[in-house]
C-alpha cells in the first residue's frame, strides 16, 4: 500500500518544477529591462549586459536554493 502523504507531496514538486523556468525568464527578462532602463538613463551601453548577467546568476542562484529545499 502506498503512503498518502507521499501521494500528496508529489503534485507539489511537479508544480515546483514546471514553474522553475517562469521565474528564471521573469528574473532575466526584468534585469534586462532594468539595465536598458539605466543604459537610456545615463547613455552608457554597459548596463544591460551587465545587469542582465548579474540577474542570470540571481535566478540560478534561486533555483539551486529551491531544488536543494525540495530535496530535504
Amino acid at each position: 500500500m502506498e503512503n498518502p502523504k507521499k501521494k500528496n507531496e508529489s503534485p507539489s514538486k511537479w508544480l515546483r518544477f514546471s514553474s522553475i523556468a517562469l521565474q528564471m525568464g521573469a528574473t532575466i527578462y526584468l534585469g534586462n529591462l532594468l539595465g536598458g532602463w539605466l543604459d537610456g538613463q545615463y547613455t552608457t551601453t554597459f548596463w544591460e549586459p551587465t545587469v542582465t548577467m548579474i540577474a542570470v546568476f540571481i535566478s540560478m542562484y534561486l533555483i539551486i536554493k529551491g531544488v536543494n529545499q525540495m530535496n530535504k
